[in-house]
């Protein structure tokens, strides 16, 4: 009968506990810097950057995208160098998640309109709003000359 006593007193604390702690979860939210997807969407439900430069690009803004995708665009004012085009993923937050490039598919060597190819691949990031973003190929490395097209998504 003792041994009894002290089996439901220890599953008594136990239940108590773990109570508890879900209650104190449920009242102290983490604190995060992330945006929420409701939030990006008031926030950004378009292109950003340089986006007079973007005549056309495969992924609608807002799109849901997920693991390797094949994408194709045209921009203009040179962003080309050597006939390449950085083509990046971004969080929500616009911190680099992943490093990609595009090719030229037309002439390069103009300030006028040039169609790219690139694949992206959207695999092992985590899901939710992120930008893809096209950036101009910048041998000299000087900031001044950096621009920038940010299309917003949802990784899926």
């Amino acid at each position: 009968m003792k041994k009894s006593k002290i089996v439901t007193i220890i599953i008594l604390i136990v239940v108590f506990l773990v109570v508890g702690f879900f209650i104190y979860l449920g009242n102290h939210k983490i604190p995060t810097n992330q945006i929420t997807l409701n939030e990006f969407e008031e926030v950004n439900p378009e292109v950003l950057g340089n986006k007079d430069d973007l005549v056309s690009f495969s992924i609608a803004p807002g799109a849901f995208v997920s693991g390797n995708m094949a994408i194709n665009g045209t921009v203009k004012n040179a962003y080309f160098f050597e006939g390449n085009i950085l083509v990046n993923v971004l969080d929500a937050n616009k911190n680099l998640l992943k490093t990609g490039y595009g090719t030229a598919t037309t002439d390069w060597m103009t300030s006028g309109p040039v169609s790219f190819k690139a694949d992206i691949d959207f695999s092992g990031l985590s899901v939710g709003p992120a930008y893809i973003e096209i950036h101009n190929d910048n041998p000299s490395g000087l900031p001044e000359n950096d621009k920038s097209i940010l299309i917003p998504v949802i990784i899926q």
